[in-house]
């Protein structure tokens, strides 16, 4: 049965069935307990669960990754939660030295079953250090799986997915989206991991995206559509693996390329989106792919500087424009936001 929930309750819907299903699953990390929930994704779960399965942690990321990948190695599937991203940084060597490594080097007789959930963000003042999209440098180690959902359904789908998974999972769920409603089945609803979603059908240009971007993605594909332009939107959701099957079978139909991404393009995921397209699909391409990625500078913290810093519907149409080649009317793009360029929406109260 479907019900229309927001992102915010489908994950904690899959929070509270992976728990029910195994009683060897945990849930930690900074604000899982307090009133406010990291957002309202963890409230509830102390109070079904006990404080035993469902506990707040000091701010030592790299020392309580060190603990998650020590209580999974003894048979306890960790749920780790960090309100940002970028707090997470300081637990790298963990991750990538022990977490990501473990399975290889012990011959596959031991697993690392890991969820650690990053929350990524923008606008609002949050600046250099707190709205840090570092996909792509997750996606770089060998180990570890990455995936960023995008619908409510995506992110309940994909926890429960990363959750029973054996292998260390970095689920990035982008701020922005918290609020997003959507349908979502109940019960033990899985998607696979390394399973991207066509979410339109056309014949013009791929646009492959991911999180955040897909929604202003699907904002200018229905403007391209009135301009007679009809997209292929691919939604990629996992990162690693890549559903890279379904990309290139996008491109062999339309030949051409338009690749975003929510962090900066060198090295992103959109530029290997773009390179593995170029290796296999050369021959089907009518011009060269482009991508559309935020600058190589750090994240600006002024409205006036993240006004032109971020992308948007309007900078996807006037690529895949310049892309085909037309000329749009003055005012085609209309009017798409009835609040400031760095929220959401009304209901956006600040990152924290």
């Amino acid at each position: 049965m479907m019900r229309c929930l927001t992102f915010v309750k489908a994950i904690n819907e899959a929070l509270v069935q992976a728990m029910e299903i195994d009683k060897s699953v945990i849930c930690y990390g900074l604000g899982v307990d307090d009133p406010k929930g990291i957002f309202g994704t963890t409230l509830g779960l102390k109070e079904k669960f006990g404080e035993h399965r469902v506990f707040d942690m000091p701010t030592s990321e790299n020392a309580m990754t060190g603990i998650a990948i020590g209580a999974s190695l003894n048979g306890i599937r960790p749920v780790m939660s960090h309100q940002r991203l970028d707090f997470f940084l300081l637990a790298m060597d963990q991750l990538v030295n022990n977490a990501a490594k473990w399975h290889y080097m012990f011959g596959g007789q031991s697993f690392v079953p890991i969820t650690i959930r990053l929350i990524i963000g923008r606008g609002w003042g949050q600046g250099p250090t707190h709205s840090q999209s570092l996909q792509a440098w997750f996606a770089h180690i060998p180990g570890l799986k990455v995936v960023m959902p995008t619908t409510p359904a995506d992110a309940k789908g994909l926890l429960l997915s990363s959750i029973f998974d054996n292998n260390p999972v970095i689920y990035i769920e982008h701020r922005w989206l918290h609020n997003l409603e959507g349908d979502v089945p109940d019960g033990d609803f899985r998607i696979p991991l390394g399973k991207a979603k066509k979410l339109r059908n056309g014949n013009d240009i791929s646009i492959v995206s991911m999180s955040y971007m897909t929604i202003e993605a699907l904002h200018a594909v229905e403007i391209l559509e009135k301009q007679g332009i009809s997209c292929d939107l691919v939604d990629l959701c996992s990162l690693k693996p890549i559903d890279l099957a379904m990309v290139f079978g996008s491109v062999r139909k339309t030949g051409r390329l338009l690749a975003l991404d929510t962090g900066p393009g060198t090295a992103s995921i959109a530029g290997e989106v773009i390179a593995r397209v170029s290796m296999e699909c050369f021959g089907n391409l009518k011009q060269a792919p482009q991508r559309l990625a935020i600058p190589d500078f750090p994240t600006p913290t002024s409205p006036s500087l993240t006004k032109v810093f971020y992308k948007r519907a309007e900078d996807i149409v006037r690529v895949v424009g310049n892309m085909l080649r037309k000329n749009f009317q003055e005012g085609i793009l209309g009017n798409l936001r009835n609040c400031s360029h760095d929220v959401p929406g009304a209901w956006f109260k600040g990152p924290f």
